[in-house]
């Protein structure tokens, strides 16, 4: 069998969606499971161990006739059986129907016409949870895996190495993500943990715990936030994992995550790391599962700056 799988958003989105595309080559151990994703998607993959090939478009773009032709034809070429589309949308149903692939799964609602097998969207429950129903007409009615990530080797022996480097391979260490952009405009600012707040949080967890080091992911939109916290503690280290299957492997040598609502905490999830996530205007149940190895913070009042420093560090504190 081979099985399409449209997937639109950002690189947790594709995470969330692993569990459905393990179950689905469990069931189904001799499919070819390919998936379309947006380019700044593709890089998830590197972590994945069902998907076969990787093919990018941009669903957001403005796209022209001509675009959406060239997909339909490059899905059409690859003679799909199945076709799974997570978007409701009357564009991407037309899309799959002009494909001709003969099992077309996707959501109730907006251009459920054109799929043969429409399946029910339960807004209330996890995305992953949500994703996984899309295999009912498959057969597979059995509950969602838990999240879980491939890491490859050289990923996991550069985690380790560099854990040597920053003196913390025998201590264990917390690991910290404070979202990107910080000082961006264009970032939603509802979803922002501000610097000053993060500070307070360390220096306290230093005074508390001074033999267990605080370890600070940089990426390279986290330049101005890294450079504010080491100026405030200086003593702070710094990682710069440059692809997911590095970060992901860091983030699973860790003894805790401290994360606002990102890449890093659902990496966390499939590494079964202990982790305090922060969130804004996002229902954590939306995007966590139900475990005591995952804590939620939300803030009362949809933003996550008015989250106070005193009730992170009571959960750090006190679990």
């Amino acid at each position: 069998m081979r099985v399409v799988a449209l997937v639109p958003g950002g690189i947790g989105d594709q995470i969330l969606f692993f569990p459905t595309l393990d179950n689905l080559q469990r069931y189904y151990p001799n499919a070819q499971i390919d998936v379309v994703v947006e380019p700044r998607s593709k890089a998830a993959y590197r972590v994945s161990k069902s998907v076969h090939e990787v093919l990018t478009f941009d669903y957001k773009d403005r796209n022209s006739l001509a675009d959406w032709s060239n997909l339909v034809g490059s899905i059409r070429d690859r003679e799909y059986d199945t076709a799974i589309a997570l978007e409701q949308s009357w564009l991407v149903g037309l899309l799959l129907w002009l494909t001709g692939i003969p099992t077309r799964i996707g959501y109730q609602g907006k251009g459920s016409v054109f799929l043969t097998n429409p399946v029910p969207f339960k807004t209330s429950q996890y995305v992953a949870a949500a994703y996984h129903d899309l295999l009912q007409p498959l057969g597979i009615e059995s509950p969602y895996p838990e999240l879980a990530v491939n890491i490859p080797k050289p990923d996991i022996e550069w985690a380790q190495n560099e854990q040597k480097r920053l003196g913390v391979h025998e201590t264990g260490y917390v690991l910290i993500y404070g979202g990107s952009k910080q000082s961006s405009p264009t970032q939603d600012q509802d979803t922002i943990y501000p610097v000053d707040k993060w500070q307070q949080i360390i220096q306290e967890f230093q005074h508390k715990q001074p033999d267990l080091p605080i370890v600070l992911i940089k990426t390279p939109e986290d330049e101005e936030f890294v450079r504010s916290l080491l100026d405030s503690s200086p003593n702070v280290k710094v990682t710069s994992p440059d692809d997911i299957g590095k970060l992901a492997a860091i983030v699973g040598g860790a003894s805790l995550m401290l994360t606002t609502d990102s890449v890093p905490l659902q990496l966390s999830v499939a590494v079964q790391t202990y982790t305090i996530a922060l969130f804004g205007p996002t229902d954590p149940a939306k995007v966590l599962p139900k475990s005591d190895k995952f804590l939620a913070i939300k803030s009362p009042t949809g933003k996550v700056a008015d989250i106070s420093p005193q009730v992170v560090l009571q959960k750090i504190w006190g679990g």
